[in-house]
């Protein structure tokens, strides 16, 4: 299947395999009738396998293969769609849907918006990685993980591994003939590893992905690196003390510590937000929001990246959209339809969790740009503050911009150096707010390792982040410290 096209390849899945209860000829004359008078809308055809093999203490806890086929049909009108699915690839299953969908039009009549431009361009290989090695390669590798973890440190009490991989194709369909497919394959490895001295148990970890083959993080230099990192931040999370708590400047480190951007500030610039008026962003564009320098991309176009689409979920090409230029709101990330009411271009960022879910605007990679400091002049220019390495958990409130953050690892900054591990801190702020007291970025862009997952409205789909060092002013910092 690999030396086929996407079209052909999700043909044969869908419409040509033995005993298939639908062909292209009917599933098109249907979608056509489904979609007579609406303003857009398509039918999205999903094949999924997925596995997820885990590892605690040396033994295989668990282990799991899936496979999914369906499709999800959509009709739009104005601000208003209809959406039926179903896991049945039939005429008959398709004939009900339609007939669900055409309800929204309810005696009205709209406008049939202009189908998303062709694209030849490929960001990842169609291979399936579930397909490259046995099962039991990936198992004894597991095991090969927990072997050098425990042999680095008699510290080490526990270790757990998992390894997971999915390989979706999709075909999206539209009233006009328009047809798109894309090949998507996704593959990640967690490591972590518990510590324990003198009755203090403490753990780190680590994880890397993307949408590549299982050989590109299943060499021995790729998992002994995760080990190792996820090693070292256990030893420092052991030698951690309570941080203290107030207002103080904080360094961010670079790569995943892009995942205070994502949630703080890029949810706030998904168009659907912005339509309805419920963003800290809306009605801000031309407006600084920013501190001068700070540029904000959010990128699906980087080739083999976990959050990277070739075609969104509503068939659009993805693309580099800047949402933030030196500071200043130049527009949001956008759907077809949230787009076509706000007058504006779909920029390829309608997704999906599944063919079970309707389309809706969601980040790929989100990115700021580097700046011209160095990370450790950043350092030397702070008499007492934080600096985060990296994040665990947080959250924010989209209308008000309100967002808590935990640091999984961070160090005080004392008279410009780097001293003492802390646990115990969480960053809180508001996400326009924080934008406009960065107040140096570094010339460090990096992005995270591939490891992230982005929930909204009970979807969730993978996303990239990333940036640069960055200094921040006066940000309220809370602690553990008594």
């Amino acid at each position: 299947m690999n030396a086929l096209t996407p079209l052909v390849a999700t043909d044969r899945l869908f419409f040509d395999r033995p005993g298939s209860q639908l062909d292209r000829e009917a599933a098109g004359r249907l979608l056509a009738g489904a979609l007579e008078g609406t303003d857009d809308g398509e039918l999205f055809l999903e094949y999924r396998e997925s596995e997820m093999i885990s590892l605690d203490d040396g033994v295989i806890r668990s282990a799991s293969f899936d496979t999914s086929t369906g499709f999800g049909l959509r009709a739009v009108l104005g601000d208003e769609s209809a959406y039926a699915h179903s896991d049945e690839l039939s005429e008959s299953a398709l004939a009900r849907a339609s007939a669900t969908v055409r309800m929204v039009r309810a005696g009205r009549s709209g406008t049939a918006a202009d189908t998303p431009r062709a694209t030849n361009a490929r960001l990842y290989s169609d291979a399936n990685p579930l397909h490259e090695a046995q099962f039991s390669e990936r198992a004894a590798l597991l095991s090969a993980i927990d072997a050098y973890a425990r042999g680095k440190d008699s510290r080490v009490v526990q270790v757990s591994a998992s390894l997971a991989a999915e390989w979706q194709a999709v075909q999206i369909m539209r009233a006009d003939g328009h047809r798109v497919a894309d090949l998507r394959p996704l593959v990640r490895l967690n490591v972590s590893v518990v510590v324990e001295k003198d009755g203090r148990r403490e753990a780190g970890s680590y994880g890397l992905g993307g949408r590549f083959a299982y050989s590109q993080i299943l060499n021995e230099t790729s998992w002994k690196h995760a080990v190792d990192e996820a090693f070292r931040g256990a030893l420092v999370n052991l030698d951690s003390r309570p941080a203290p708590a107030g207002e103080m400047e904080v360094v961010l480190g670079n790569g995943w510590p892009g995942i205070l951007l994502h949630e703080a500030v890029g949810h706030g610039l998904e168009g659907d937000f912005n339509r309805k008026g419920s963003s800290a962003f809306s009605g801000l564009v031309g407006k600084r929001v920013a501190s001068p320098g700070v540029t904000v991309v959010d990128d699906g176009t980087i080739e083999g990246r976990r959050g990277s689409l070739t075609v969104d979920d509503e068939g659009t090409p993805t693309s580099r959209t800047v949402m933030i230029e030196d500071g200043i709101l130049t527009g949001f990330i956008q759907d077809r339809m949230n787009a076509r009411l706000m007058g504006v271009p779909a920029t390829g960022n309608g997704r999906r969790q599944s063919y079970a879910h309707s389309p809706m605007p969601r980040m790929t990679n989100t990115v700021m740009l580097a700046g011209s400091h160095s990370p450790d002049e950043m350092i030397r220019s702070v008499k007492r503050g934080l600096y985060a390495v990296n994040f665990g958990g947080g959250s924010v409130d989209i209308t008000s911009g309100k967002f808590v953050f935990s640091a999984s690892e961070a160090y005080m900054i004392e008279d410009g150096r780097v001293t003492a591990p802390v646990r115990g801190a969480t960053l809180i702020g508001n996400g326009p707010d924080a934008m406009t007291k960065v107040s140096m970025i570094g010339n460090d862009l990096a992005l995270d390792p591939g490891i992230g997952t982005c929930g909204k409205n009970g979807q969730g789909v993978p996303v990239g982040v990333g940036q640069p060092t960055l200094k921040m002013t006066g940000l309220t910092v809370g602690g553990t410290a008594g």
